[in-house]
């Protein structure tokens, strides 16, 4: 039996199907297929129902995918391991929302640099159900992303509580008021991220607190995109505190609600049972004092 051999038969379980796992492996679909009925003549077992292009799993193949999972884990843990030495170069590749990586994670990475210059820091920005299972599959060290969050398999540390601010357009009417309610936004148009991100969700349950549902003309993927469009006045949006810039002031007013306070948690997860490196714990250590920092100052 050979780890590639148990590699390919987890992507072919993850993706339902042999195409899809040959892509995701760079191998070829026939090969990859070949490698699956070797490792099934090995065990004696039939591992799929091949059903068209489905692969479903068997009996037998739902309980050695948990095994093939934790082997795979294991090799792979405690190969990063022993190479985890002061000596080596090391790295860490760390996960964010796109709504928190390029405030708190990317001046941090930069003053990572400079006080452990041996840590190579790679960053993925991505939507939080895609970072946590990045994070359980190994493929993350640890990510930063908002809470709450239940998954047993997960550590969750808390970071910092952030408030939500109303932003709108220089020229909005809303802009010039002093006293502006959740009633206010009834009527407005919204612009946000797309359904997948956590701050689509926080905008949907705050109107839903205040018994309306948000009118959302424009979806974005960044958060510079989604500042363009409420700057040109296409709509209002509401934003963490730590996205404001000082560039932002020529096209944007950032608000706090007089009825509401709005905020989000941010917190760090990481997969219970993985080996901790020192890079990964040196760059914990500066999250951690960026958090309590960003909590003294006001803002990430």
């Amino acid at each position: 039996m050979e780890l590639h051999q148990l590699r390919y038969f987890v992507a072919v379980a993850e993706t339902g199907n042999f195409t899809r796992a040959s892509e995701r492996c760079n191998i070829t679909q026939p090969s990859l297929s070949q490698q699956v009925l070797n490792l099934e003549s090995e065990i004696g077992h039939k591992l799929f129902h091949r059903l068209g292009r489905k692969a479903v799993l068997t009996e037998a193949g739902v309980t050695f995918l948990d095994r093939a999972r934790r082997i795979l884990f294991e090799v792979e843990d405690v190969t990063k391991e022993l190479k985890d030495s002061p000596s080596l170069d090391r790295r860490i590749t760390v996960g964010a929302l796109p709504t928190i990586a390029p405030y708190l994670l990317a001046p941090l990475i930069k003053r990572c640099r400079e006080t452990h210059p041996n840590l190579t820091v790679y960053l993925r920005e991505d939507f939080r159900v895609e970072l946590c299972r990045a994070v359980v599959e190994g493929e993350l060290d640890l990510a930063v992303v908002t809470l709450p969050i239940k998954d047993p398999r997960l550590s969750i540390e808390p970071l910092l509580t952030e408030p939500l601010l109303l932003v709108v357009g220089k020229g909005h009417p809303l802009a010039g008021r002093t006293d502006v309610t959740a009633n206010d936004l009834a009527e407005e148009t919204f612009v946000t991220m797309g359904d997948s991100s956590t701050l689509a969700a926080q905008i949907r349950i705050f109107c839903g607190d205040h018994n309306f549902a948000p009118h959302v003309g424009y979806r974005c993927a960044q958060v510079a995109t989604l500042k363009l469009f409420v700057g040109m006045g296409a709509g209002i949006s509401i934003l963490p505190q730590g996205a404001q810039l000082p560039e932002d002031r020529d096209s944007l007013s950032y608000l706090r609600l007089t009825d509401s306070a709005p905020t989000r948690e941010v917190g760090v997860i990481r997969h219970l049972q993985r080996y901790q490196s020192r890079g990964a714990e040196q760059f914990l250590a500066l999250l951690r004092a960026s958090a309590r920092a960003s909590m003294v100052n006001g803002a990430p």
